[in-house]
Parts: C-alpha cells; sequence; structure tokens
C-alpha cells in the first residue's frame, strides 16, 4: 500500500465511527449549517488569487509548525490580502480537525476550503455545518461517478467544489462533474516529488469554464507570473507560508510582491 491507499483505508473507518456517534440531523441544527457560502472560485477572479494554507504537518515533510494557532495563522492569512484559506481538517496524517475550521471561520470572513480527503456525503455535511465554503475532491481516489455525486450534494448546500486532479487521465474523468474549479495538483501523491511543470502541461487540456487552480510546490511569486501565462487564476500555497515563524507576515510580504509586478 502507498501512502495514499493507506490514508484512504484509515478514512473509512473514521468516517464510519463518526455517523455512528454524531447523527446527520445534528449537523444540519448547527448553527452555520444556515449561513449563506461565499465564492472561492469568484474570489480568486477577484483578488490575489492566493488559497493560504493552515497545515501542521505532511506525510512527506512530517511537522510543518505545530506551534501557532489556526486563529492566528487565519486571521494573519486574511489581513495578507489571500483570496481565500485551506484548513486541513484531517487528524493522523495532517494534524488537523473539524475544530480547526470552526476557529478558522469564527476568525475570518473569506472563503475557506476544508481540505480533506472526502470520500462520503457525510463529510460534505460536516464541512457546511463547520463553516466551509467549498470542498476538495481528489479525482485519485473517487469514480467518476462518486466525484459527480459528492459534487451535487456540495452544490445543494451552496458550496464551491475545487477538483483536484494529478494527470491527463484523472482530467478526462472529471470533465462532466459539476465543478467550480480544477486544481492541477502539482505534487505526485504516490512519490511526493513536486513539479510545476505539471500544471503547464495539463493547463491547455482544462476548459474555460473552470477556475484553474495550481497547487503544491510554489513558493515564489515569479512562478506565479509564469503560470497565470496559462491560464491560472488560483494559487494554493501551505507550505512556504506554515513554515514561517509568523505565515500571516510571509504570505502579506509575498502578496506585496506579487502586486508589484502584477
Amino acid at each position: 500500500m502507498n501512502i495514499l491507499d493507506k490514508i484512504i483505508a484509515d478514512k473509512f473507518k473514521e468516517v464510519e465511527l463518526k455517523k455512528s456517534l454524531i447523527p446527520v440531523s445534528q449537523l444540519e441544527n448547527s448553527v452555520l449549517f444556515e449561513r449563506k457560502c461565499v465564492s472561492l472560485a469568484e474570489n480568486l477572479k477577484i483578488g490575489s488569487g492566493i488559497i493560504a494554507e493552515h497545515k501542521r504537518r505532511s506525510p512527506s515533510k512530517s511537522v510543518i509548525n505545530q506551534r501557532l494557532n489556526v486563529q492566528d495563522v487565519t486571521s494573519g492569512y486574511e489581513n495578507a490580502g489571500a483570496s481565500g484559506i485551506s484548513v486541513l481538517t484531517d487528524g493522523k496524517y495532517f494534524g488537523g480537525s473539524l475544530e480547526d475550521l470552526l476557529y478558522a471561520r469564527a476568525s475570518v470572513n473569506i472563503p475557506i476550503l476544508r481540505k480533506e480527503f472526502m470520500i462520503d456525503e457525510y463529510q460534505v455535511l460536516e464541512a457546511k455545518a463547520h463553516g466551509a465554503d467549498a470542498i476538495l475532491l481528489i479525482a485519485a481516489v473517487l469514480t467518476e461517478k462518486q466525484m459527480a455525486y459528492l459534487a451535487e450534494s456540495a452544490k445543494k448546500l451552496g458550496m464551491d467544489v475545487l477538483l483536484e486532479i494529478h494527470n491527463e487521465e484523472e482530467l478526462q474523468k472529471s470533465l462532466k462533474v459539476n465543478a467550480d474549479m480544477i486544481g492541477v495538483n502539482n505534487r505526485n501523491l504516490k512519490t511526493f516529488k513536486v513539479d510545476i511543470a505539471n500544471s503547464k502541461k495539463l493547463s491547455a487540456l482544462i476548459p474555460d469554464e473552470f477556475v484553474k487552480v495550481s497547487e503544491s510546490g510554489i513558493s515564489d511569486t515569479a512562478a506565479i507570473a509564469d503560470l497565470k501565462n496559462y491560464g491560472f487564476e488560483g494559487f494554493l500555497i501551505g507550505e512556504n507560508f506554515m513554515k514561517t515563524d509568523d505565515p500571516g507576515a510571509a504570505a502579506t510580504k509575498f502578496i506585496k510582491q506579487l502586486k508589484s509586478i502584477a
């Protein structure tokens, strides 16, 4: 089993356990369930295009930053001018939680993406109940039918959908899914190697109806300026900010520099 297979196997167990403890009715009765979502896709078009991520650790890098609280990080990102925030909610492999999503929602007004390995409609309801505006669907771990079902579940709740692909095969099975954004992950989920050329290679194959997002391995503004030439409007950045002592300050400096070369 590679790391992705292990994560998904654990996720199935985790979701079944949660279902046995917290019924759907409890999620639907949460205060945030009736909240009107803010479109991440639209925000990317009109702002900096940066989706800044709260990420404590990862299977590839181990600990990135576990010293800071999510409120300070996410409010720092909003003040920096990020167009959206990504919050990792996987506990075992990334050190995140649904509580992180709640704290982020209480701290910012810009759109929040629940970054999670989504395999079940229950997780979509969880995302809505904890204040997310958008969900991530990973084509590598879902069938076309599963993606279509989960995307429709999110759209019914007013949430945006970011569909993540790694190659042309995953893109082809994603094109009929009702998503708002297609994200090209530059990190190979099986080897964890990163190559931004992956975004450039796949950009021309992504229809214009989707907002194009480049994910992983973006560490300087020159890379973003280059990717914009390929039609990308969104750029998900996590480790580059989180590895610093003050992610908000790092994001502020980065976005100011980005504006100066725009």
